[in-house]
């Protein structure tokens, strides 16, 4: 399962970038939803947000690849190594999609050394910075983790639910 939800993620990425890329001059737009959603054509050379776009490429490069590989292999020995704690379905699936995420920006910062953001989310003149499906299949997988492990587990949480029911 692991690995079927960061193909379908990590597909969709390449699909939505190259659509972009081909489609959408660097910085048109199209209006989806007038006045809060935008596509719009960016590549971000930094992390997140545009953070590092500035400074010697190379080096961002390869501290940003560098950055990515480790998380790669956490998140890797997280879903298939023994004892890690990460069994329940929720943390699975949220480990899923930042795989597939961080290996679709990788895949981006390796080839092409920068990352395709094109959408945009804006009321008048305040804008969130543009993001891809990637960013949010990290984001959407992080939130997802969060929530799994803040979770309550156990007997006496299966007790209270089944005594809260009668």
């Amino acid at each position: 399962m692991p690995l079927a939800i960061s193909g379908v993620v990590i597909v969709a990425d390449r699909i939505s970038k190259t659509s972009i890329q081909h489609s959408i001059n660097l910085f048109d737009s199209v209006s989806v939803v007038p006045g809060w959603v935008r596509i719009v054509h960016t590549e971000n050379a930094g992390a997140a947000f545009g953070l590092l776009a500035d400074g010697n490429a190379l080096l961002r490069t390869a501290v940003l690849v560098g950055i990515s590989s480790l998380v790669l292999l956490f998140v890797a020995s997280s879903l298939w190594g023994r004892g890690t704690g990460f069994t329940s379905p929720g943390s699975r699936i949220a480990l899923s999609l930042i795989l597939g995420g961080a290996t679709g920006n990788l895949y981006d910062r390796i080839f092409h050394r920068t990352v395709t953001d094109f959408l945009e989310v804006y009321r008048g003149t305040w804008s969130f910075p543009a993001f891809n499906v990637a960013d949010s299949a990290i984001t959407i997988g992080a939130i997802l983790l969060l929530i799994d492990l803040v979770r309550p587990r156990g007997k006496g949480v299966e007790e209270h639910a089944r005594l809260a029911h009668k």
